[in-house]
């Protein structure tokens, strides 16, 4: 079948792929990113299915919109089929965009309208929607949402202690990193255990509880801010802590939502929020890198243990996302946490980042896979697509 490209697009970077159906699955036929984007040391790199590189570039890339543009101009230059779709991972749809769809007028109104839930992530993303309109007239967009897999909740598990009027208004938990979720549940099929807790470490960085395949608790909340300590952004707060700094120090909305979701975080207890660098830091003596690494393995930790308690025990806890794949120290402080549980970590295995890093001692199996979002947004493209032409 023809191909879907993908496009991820995050802050500063966009990530995309071109995708055809091989053998029953997705098969990246292309894959590149564009870092750096608004910066002076922006990147363009497009790779081959083999993974060698067959364009890079450096130069200053303004936006997303110009970033797309110089991969669409490659794509055509490098002889790569038009795709017959285009699918977007969305961030955050609100209370009334929740399932993976075809993007439309209402489904941009509906977007637009919901721009309080994530406006650093929605008018980025109908920009571009509206840019690849121009780009590939005529072909249909599907959106894909990182909330859609958290549906399945249960209303215990979604509901704030709050009044009834605030729920009405979408005030709810979403939870996040859903295609991440639901790439890695699709890799183990029916191999996956009925309890299994999936943690996403990265920049942005959450947790999922997983009772027989489908979310029934995440550590993210209302937005991508809440849950464990991230890159830049705090975490759960004691809601007193804004307060005081509105009442204290007079920050306004604008400079509260700058101070939680860039200026905290990893960044603001170890001076960085790379996790490589926070480790050759520590290693070196400094306090505030081991301090930041310590707060953000225990927080992990105690989240991990407190969804055994929501499913009952634990089977299987994976790792994915940048920290969770390459951090050997990362995931020992965690694990060396939670062998009350029954875990065990074999340290070789662990040292070399294997797939499977439990020891045989170990009642819990431990793992390490690669979050595959776009892999995943091209399935339910292709699942959709499908629909679009028997409807």
């Amino acid at each position: 079948m023809s191909p879907i490209l993908v496009i991820n697009s995050g802050s500063s970077s966009l990530k995309f792929g071109l995708f055809t159906e091989m053998s029953g699955d997705e098969h990246a036929i292309v894959r590149g990113s564009a870092d750096a984007i608004g910066a002076e040391n922006g990147k363009l790199e497009i790779f081959d299915e083999q993974g060698k590189t067959i364009f890079e570039d450096a130069h200053r890339l303004d936006s997303q919109k110009e970033a797309i543009s110089h991969v669409t101009q490659q794509l055509t230059a490098l002889k790569y089929e038009v795709p017959v779709a285009v699918g977007h991972r969305i961030v955050h749809g609100g209370p009334h965009l929740v399932t993976h769809t075809q993007i439309t007028d209402d489904v941009l109104s509906a977007l637009q309208k919901a721009v309080h839930f994530a406006p650093l992530h929605i008018p980025a993303a109908v920009e571009l929607i509206r840019h690849i309109e121009k780009i590939y007239p005529g072909i249909p967009q599907f959106a894909c949402f990182d909330t859609a897999f958290h549906q399945s909740m249960p209303e215990a598990a979604f509901r704030y202690a709050i009044p009834d009027k605030y729920f009405a208004e979408g005030v709810r938990r979403y939870g996040f990193h859903g295609l991440s979720y639901a790439s890695i549940v699709h890799a183990f099929g029916k191999d996956l255990p009925a309890k299994t807790v999936i943690a996403h470490l990265g920049s942005g960085a959450s947790l999922v509880a997983i009772a027989d395949g489908k979310s029934v608790d995440t550590s993210m909340g209302l937005t991508p801010t809440g849950g464990i300590p991230m890159g830049t952004r705090t975490g759960d707060l004691d809601p007193g802590v804004p307060l005081f700094l509105m009442r204290n120090h007079k920050l306004k909305v604008e400079a509260l939502e700058t101070l939680l979701n860039q200026s905290s975080g990893l960044k603001a207890l170890g001076g960085t929020n790379d996790m490589r660098q926070l480790q050759a830091a520590s290693d070196q003596g400094d306090h505030n890198a081991s301090l930041a690494i310590e707060i953000f393995c225990r927080s992990i930790a105690k989240t991990v243990a407190s969804y055994a308690a929501v499913l009952g025990g634990l089977d299987l806890f994976v790792f994915t996302g940048g920290i969770g794949e390459h951090s050997p120290v990362v995931r020992a402080n965690i694990c060396g946490r939670l062998g009350f549980l029954g875990i065990a970590l074999d340290t070789q295995r662990n040292e070399d980042s294997s797939s499977a890093i439990d020891a045989k001692a170990s009642r819990i199996a431990v793992r390490i896979m690669p979050a595959e979002e776009e892999k995943q947004i091209a399935r339910h493209c292709r699942t959709l697509l499908r629909e679009r032409i028997r409807s």
